[in-house]
């Protein structure tokens, strides 16, 4: 897998530097330790509060670094990637923000960040400096484990003692607070692939049909593969087993997790997915869903839950400083808002058995030409014209019996907002205006000719193709050209002539054949032109 980055080596320094240079001047610091101690403040800091100290490997932010600043973490200890920070590290950074009300180390349940913090820790208090840690092991990954891992609930220790310390209350206080909001996180990832370290080769241990569950932060396998399944499903899994645990069976917080690579398309269905469910319906705040603690460029996400009381609830929604925490919201239903109504309504129906027997003849013909015009696309386009023609030709046919035949003006209106609403593409769209435009023109001037002519010259405007761009004009234009002079069938044999034609232009301006090479264009005529003389023909074989 490929990434962008310079030296290995360099990777987490430079990447830190970045961060300090594109945050607000005047917030953010490192020490002058840096690169080979990486520790990363508040530029603000007077040590006059507790400060809130956590970190570990990098390959997860914006944790830790990220969130740095009022409200949250005083400093952030960084390792290279996945790795712990050094005792020195950790220690430095002690010395560097302890004030007389203490620090308070938030450490995730990995052995070499408990051992280097814990060793740091005890140092730093036979220095005199007054220092505690409060360890966060939420993941419910693996059941009956003694020492489930750190993941991304650590960020709810991290703003609820943040809170506290900015309220200038003393260091046991802040760490009883932070101590129990770490015993009462779950959390749960799932992921599609794993993470890719830059500078390494990566191996993905997970087939094209299935996806792990409860894999760790750090690329670590996870406690058992699943079949790919409707996110829906996968919510369901992972929500029922969150429920399960003890303790959570009020109302909570929920942090949406994205761990690295999942779009945020994908991961708004995931959060649509899991409010959807009795654990959804259970939530009162919401975190995300947002990258807040990730594995790199892993391809899945992680729920976490916290039981809230009115003590943490002010704490999780209190402002804060760092901009990579994403703001909590209550649970709240989708507000509707009732869409404008056209002023003039739908015609109402009215009977022409001319018109009738001229509209499903050509809808008829075009849904029988399905195939044939897909064929044609396939060589030149995406292979769907003929779908898109035939979706708008059944509609048509399927609303036949409510359009205002006997007037004429009023049907091409109608025949424009069916197209517009049941036919995708740009072709529904570009015939939509065409007719739309016909229908005011004939509105104003009973003149069918002129009509058709004035909505070819609106879709040409929007649409930007001209005759010899290869696209549907080059057989309309001649054609309605020679309706005006001609008749019927001289239209008919203009539109021909026209589509024959675009077998010769090697190089099309518009639609998805200006994507094609000249070589595969040759001698293949415009599907949308073909369509267009074939309606023409139906027209012209009508009238004899």
């Amino acid at each position: 897998m490929k990434h962008f980055f310079n030296r290995r080596e360099n990777i987490v320094t430079e990447a830190l530097d970045g961060l300090l240079l594109t945050s607000r001047k005047g917030r953010l610091a490192r020490l002058d330790s840096f690169p080979d101690i990486k520790v990363i403040l508040r530029a603000d800091w007077d040590k006059s509060k507790v400060a809130i100290i956590s970190g570990g490997g990098a390959g997860h932010e914006p944790s830790h670094a990220g969130f740095v600043g009022k409200g949250m973490l005083t400093a952030a200890v960084s390792g290279e990637i996945f790795a712990s920070p050094s005792v020195d590290a950790v220690l430095t950074a002690i010395r560097a923000v302890t004030g007389p009300k203490g620090a308070l180390l938030i450490v995730k349940n990995y052995t070499g960040d408990r051992l280097n913090f814990g060793l740091a820790a005890e140092k730093a208090r036979a220095e005199g400096f007054d220092v505690e840690m409060v360890i966060v092991a939420d993941d419910i990954a693996l059941p009956g484990i003694s020492q489930p891992r750190g993941v991304a609930g650590t960020l709810f220790v991290h703003k609820i003692a943040g809170y506290h310390a900015e309220r200038g209350q003393d260091l046991k206080t802040v760490a009883a607070q932070a101590g129990s909001a770490a015993g009462d996180i779950v959390s749960l990832g799932m992921s599609l692939s794993t993470c890719s370290v830059p500078g390494q080769t990566h191996e993905d241990r997970l087939g094209a049909d299935e996806g792990e569950l409860g894999l760790g932060i750090h690329g670590e396998p996870g406690v058992e593969r699943i079949a790919l399944q409707p996110v829906a499903d996968i919510v369901a899994i992972m929500s029922a087993r969150l429920s399960a645990t003890p303790g959570n069976t009020g109302d909570h917080a929920l942090l949406i997790n994205n761990l690295g690579a999942v779009p945020p398309l994908e991961m708004a269905v995931v959060a649509n997915a899991v409010l959807a469910t009795p654990l959804g319906r259970r939530t009162r705040l919401i975190i995300g869903p947002a990258p807040v603690m990730t594995a790199l460029n892993m391809n899945g996400f992680s729920l976490s839950l916290i039981p809230l009381d009115a003590e943490r609830e002010a704490a999780l929604t209190a402002a804060v400083e760092p901009h990579a925490w994403m703001p909590a919201v209550e649970r709240h239903g989708i507000e509707i808002i009732a869409a404008p109504r056209t002023a003039r309504g739908e015609a109402a129906a009215g009977e022409n058995p001319g018109n009738r027997r001229l509209i499903a003849a050509l809808c008829e013909h075009l849904i029988s030409l399905e195939e044939d015009l897909n064929r044609l696309d396939a060589r030149v386009g995406d292979g769907d014209t003929g779908s898109t023609v035939a979706t708008g030709a059944r509609s048509l046919l399927a609303r036949l019996d409510t359009l205002p035949l006997d007037r004429p003006a009023a049907t091409l209106a109608a025949i424009g907002d069916i197209l517009g609403t049941s036919m995708g593409g740009s072709s529904g769209v570009l015939l939509s205006i065409f007719f739309t435009a016909a229908a005011k023109a004939m509105a104003d001037k009973s003149n069918i000719s002129a009509a058709l002519l004035a909505g070819l010259d609106r879709m040409a405007f929007y649409g930007g193709a001209e005759v010899g761009d290869r696209t549907m004009v080059d057989a309309l234009s001649p054609a309605l050209h020679a309706l005006a002079s001609g008749g019927v069938a001289a239209a008919a044999k203009a539109a021909a002539s026209g589509a024959e034609s675009t077998k010769a232009m090697t190089k099309a301006k518009a639609g998805r054949s200006s994507y094609v090479g000249a070589r595969d264009l040759a001698d293949v005529a415009d599907p949308g032109a073909v369509a267009v003389a074939a309606a023409f023909t139906v027209v012209a074989g009508l009238q004899t």
